[in-house]
């Protein structure tokens, strides 16, 4: 039996994306949430619940990323030029925020008070920036034989800052679900009242972007049964189960919030970006530079995907892994006076 390489190795980047966006989305809603924090010492707590793990989330970014470069070479030369610009400010922001992370613990007053603003300005600004790229992905790239042949802001629409909003109230629930899990006292009931804040956001702008979706490029239309202003629900009922997983997980969410659990927000929130995500595969597979170009047409030969695969066989397990062990290490509470315990 010959293995599908184009196949697997998109499996492998659609992968690899989700896991950067759910583990790396709750510390940059943490730092979006700095500012509101009710002092310095809570600032600190906050950073402590993820200093074991924000740097390895960041893993999955590179793999995402080098993985498109390596197996999709034409997706990545049509796509980047597309999104140079909410990229590079992307790149810069977790530049500026890793750089901020290191600083702001060995600042003075002063100093401090600069990488704590830099730390938040920097989550905020890698978190537009990315609800820009996933919003100029979503609305298509034009593409002439294999080439961008767009503008340098093409990706600048009433529609990308809508998916920008939503990916930021998105990922401040992503960190204050964490924040529950991990945290005790005053913090922990910030943090509740900060997760019911969120998830009102986060519904009402998922909402949104699902329905503004609708109206984006009528693939996507077609995909979900939308056509002439209605749903036809011969094609969009088996694809219901989708949407649903994301109100088992708001459900999570409120319920969870509302018995006082610590974990269960968390998972709901979880499960609300994996139907969110889920959903957007549905409606571009099988293209990969929406809505011209699939991933067999802009896949490397065979033998260099065979070879490349041999690689991350080795090093996905590696990575899976290192994360579950470090995640299990510093499972516990994180509090003011003690760190972990």
């Amino acid at each position: 039996m010959t293995l599908d390489l184009p196949l697997i190795w998109a499996g492998v980047i659609a992968v690899a994306v989700l896991m950067y966006v759910l583990l790396d989305g709750f510390d940059l809603g943490i730092g979006i949430l700095f500012p509101f924090a009710g002092s310095a010492q809570e600032r600190d707590v906050m950073m402590d619940t993820v200093a074991p793990v924000w740097d390895g989330n960041e893993t999955w970014l590179v793999l995402g990323g080098g993985g498109l470069f390596a197996a999709f070479p034409a997706a990545y030369g049509a796509l980047m030029p597309a999104l140079y610009i909410p990229i590079i400010m992307m790149l810069l922001a977790l530049i500026l925020r890793g750089v901020a992370f290191e600083f702001r613990l060995r600042g003075r007053r002063r100093g401090k008070r600069f990488w704590t603003a830099a730390f938040a300005g920097g989550s905020l600004a890698a978190t537009i920036a990315q609800g820009l790229v996933l919003g100029g992905f979503i609305q298509g790239v034009t593409v002439s034989e294999g080439q961008f042949a767009g503008g340098p802001f093409d990706w600048l629409t009433p529609y990308t800052l809508l998916v920008a909003l939503g990916l930021v109230a998105g990922y401040v629930l992503l960190g204050a679900c964490w924040l529950i899990w991990k945290t005790e006292d005053e913090l922990h009931g910030r943090a509740r009242r900060w997760a019911w804040i969120s998830t009102a956001a986060t519904a009402g702008l998922l909402g949104a972007v699902s329905l503004a979706t609708l109206f984006v490029h009528p693939r996507i239309a077609s995909r979900w049964g939308f056509a002439g202003g209605a749903f036809d629900f011969g094609e969009l009922g088996p694809l219901l189960a989708i949407p649903a997983v994301g109100l088992l997980g708001l459900a999570a969410v409120i319920l969870g919030l509302r018995r006082h659990s610590h974990g269960w927000p968390f998972l709901g929130a979880f499960t609300i970006f994996l139907s969110g995500y889920l959903g957007l595969a549905i409606s571009f597979f099988p293209n990969i530079v929406p809505y011209d170009m699939t991933f067999r047409q802009a896949a490397s030969a065979d033998n260099a995907l065979g070879l490349m695969l041999v690689g991350v066989a080795i090093l996905l397990p590696a990575i899976l892994g290192y994360t579950a062990w470090v995640y299990w290490v510093f499972r516990g509470k994180v509090s003011e006076d003690a760190g972990y315990h």
